[in-house]
C-alpha cells in the first residue's frame, strides 16, 4: 500500500516524497487508518518495522488538520508561546526519544507544527526555553517530564494524543509510578497509543486501564526467529562461561560480536575478564554516561571492532553495524527477549550466528524459548573437565522439549595455546580458573535513571 492511499494530508505526503518513502510497511498499513479514525492502539512491534512512523504520521496529520485543541483540557498558552502541547510521546531513554524527534522533524518539516525533545542528564535551561517558545508535540522521558511539570514549566491539560513508546522497557526501568502520575495530568478524553516490543501481562493490564477499546496490532510475531541466523546452545557450567567465551573469541578474532548479559554488574564483569585475557571489550548499560555509550558504539562499529557486552535495555534502539555473532552469556528470563537478541545479527540479507550459554539453572529458560519458537535449538558439544559433555548429559531427565544434538564434526589439530582445544563446528572451552563470583546485592535506586539501560 502506498502512503498516498492512506489519506494523509498534503504536507506530510510531500515530506514522505522528498525523503523517498512511497510504500507503507505492514504495521503502518494496519495502524495508520485506525489511528486516523481516532481509535486507541495496542501495538506489538520490533525495531525496524516502521513503528515510529506508524504513530508519528497520523499524529502529525491530526494536529495539522485541526488548528485548535479538541481535548477536554483548557486551551492555555505554553509559557510565552501561542501553542499548547497537544501530543505527548513518552520514551524510556534519551536515545529513543531522540529517534522519535528525528522522525517528527523528517515527516513534519512541511507542516506548521513544532516539537521538542526533553530528557534528563543534561541542564534543563535549553529545554525550558524551547517549551516557553511553544510546542505542539512534546517527546519526553518520564523523569524529566515530571520534573518540569512540578516546576510549572509544562501544562498537559490540552493533550489530545498520548503515546507510550517501548512501554515494556519503561516498566523494566522502573518508570511505572512516573507513568501513573503522568496519566493523571492528561485529559481522560484522549487518544492513547501504546507500543511495546514484548507483550507481558503487566502491559496488558495497563492497556485495560489507560486505553479505550484498543485495537491490537501485531505485525511481526515475536516467536519468529530469523532464518538466516544459525542458532546453537552450549551447555556450560556457570563458572566456566567466562573461559568458554574467551576461547570462542580467540578463535574468531575478526568477528563483530555482541554479548548479552542479564545485569549491568554482569556486563562490566564480562568486559573486565575479556580485557584481562587480551581481548578488546567494552560494556554498555544504564550506569554509563551518554558520552561513554556513544564511545562504546563507535568502537563497536569501527573497522576493527571491540567486543560489545550489553544489557537488553541498553541495546534497544541503538544503531549497530552488521553483527556477525550474538552470544547469550546469560539466557534471558523472557523468551521473547531471546528472539529480539538474535535478531541483531543476520540483517540485510547477511548470515549470522547466535550462540547461547546454558547452565544447569537456566534449563527452564531454554525450554521456554523452544516452546515459543516451536523448534529445538541445536546443541553443540563442549569439552568438559572430565571429558566431552553433551547437551543431553546436562539436560534435566524430565526434558519436555525435544533436544537435537549437533552432528559430530571433523576435528582439527589442537591449538598451541595452553589449555585450548578446538574442533570444527563444536564450541569448546579452555579449562582455566573460574572468575564467576557470587553476585553482590545492590540496593535499587529510589528513582529510575534517565540514562539508557
Amino acid at each position: 500500500m502506498r502512503f498516498e492511499d492512506l489519506a494523509l494530508c498534503e504536507p506530510i505526503l510531500r515530506s514522505l516524497k522528498t525523503t523517498g518513502y512511497e510504500t507503507a510497511t505492514p504495521i503502518q498499513q494496519k495502524a495508520i487508518p485506525k489511528l486516523l479514525a481516532g481509535r486507541d492502539i495496542l501495538g506489538c512491534a520490533q525495531t525496524g518495522t516502521g513503528k515510529t512512523a506508524a504513530f508519528t504520521l497520523p499524529t502529525l496529520h491530526r494536529l495539522e488538520e485541526s488548528s485548535v485543541p479538541s481535548s477536554g483540557g483548557k486551551r492555555r498558552r505554553q509559557g510565552g508561546g501561542n501553542r499548547v502541547i497537544r501530543a505527548l510521546v513518552l520514551a524510556p531513554t534519551r536515545e529513543l526519544a531522540g529517534q522519535v524527534g528525528q522522525s517528527l522533524m523528517t515527516y513534519g518539516k512541511h507542516t506548521s507544527l513544532r516539537y521538542t525533545v526533553i530528557f534528563g542528564g543534561v541542564p534543563q535551561g535549553r529545554q525550558v526555553r524551547a517549551l516557553q517558545s511553544g510546542v505542539d508535540v512534546l517527546v519526553a522521558t518520564p523523569g524529566r517530564l515530571l520534573d518540569l511539570v512540578d516546576q510549572g514549566f509544562i501544562d498537559l491539560s490540552a493533550v489530545e494524543v498520548l503515546i507510550l513508546d517501548e512501554a515494556d522497557q519503561m516498566l523494566d526501568m522502573g518508570f511505572i509510578h512516573d507513568l501513573r502520575r503522568i496519566v493523571t495530568h492528561v485529559p481522560e478524553q484522549r487518544q492513547t497509543l501504546m507500543f511495546s516490543a514484548t507483550m507481558p501481562k503487566q502491559i496488558r493490564e495497563l492497556a485495560k486501564q489507560w486505553l479505550t477499546k484498543p485495537i491490537e496490532v501485531n505485525v511481526s510475531p515475536v516467536s519468529s526467529t530469523p532464518r538466516q541466523v544459525t542458532q546453537s546452545v552450549c551447555f556450560v557450567e556457570r563458572g566456566d562461561k567466562a573461559a568458554t567465551l574467551t576461547q570462542f573469541l580467540h578463535e574468531t578474532p575478526r568477528s563483530r560480536t555482541l554479548v548479552f548479559s542479564r545485569t549491568k554488574h554482569g556486563a562490566d564483569k564480562i568486559a573486565r575478564n575479556l580485557q584481562r585475557d587480551g581481548i578488546r571489550a567494552v560494556s554498555i548499560h544504564g550506569n554509563k554516561s551518554h558520552a561513554q555509550r556513544q564511545a562504546a558504539i563507535r568502537k563497536f562499529n569501527s573497522p576493527t571492532p571491540t567486543v560489545l557486552v550489553a544489557t537488553d535495555l541498553a541495546s534497544r534502539g541503538l544503531d549497530f553495524s552488521s553483527i556477525s555473532h550474538v552470544i547469550n552469556f546469560d539466557l534471558p528470563d523472557t523468551p521473547e527477549v531471546y528472539v529480539h537478541r538474535i535478531g541483531r545479527t543476520g540483517r540485510a540479507g547477511a548470515s549470522g550466528q547466535a550462540i547461547s550459554f546454558c547452565s544447569r539453572d537456566e534449563r527452564n529458560q531454554l525450554r521456554s524459548i523452544e516452546r515459543l519458537t516451536g523448534q529445538p535449538v541445536p546443541v553443540q558439544s563442549i569439552q568438559g573437565k572430565s571429558g566431552e559433555v553433551s547437551g543431553e548429559a546436562m539436560a534435566a531427565p524430565a526434558e519436555t522439549v525435544e533436544r537435537t544434538p549437533a552432528p559430530a564434526a571433523r576435528s582439527k589439530p589442537r591449538s598451541k595455546r595452553r589449555g585450548a582445544q578446538h574442533s570444527s563446528g563444536n564450541f569448546v572451552k579452555t579449562s582455566g580458573r573460574s572468575n564467576d563470583r557470587p553476585k553482590k546485592k545492590t540496593r535499587k535506586p529510589r528513582r529510575p535513571s534517565e540514562r539508557a539501560v
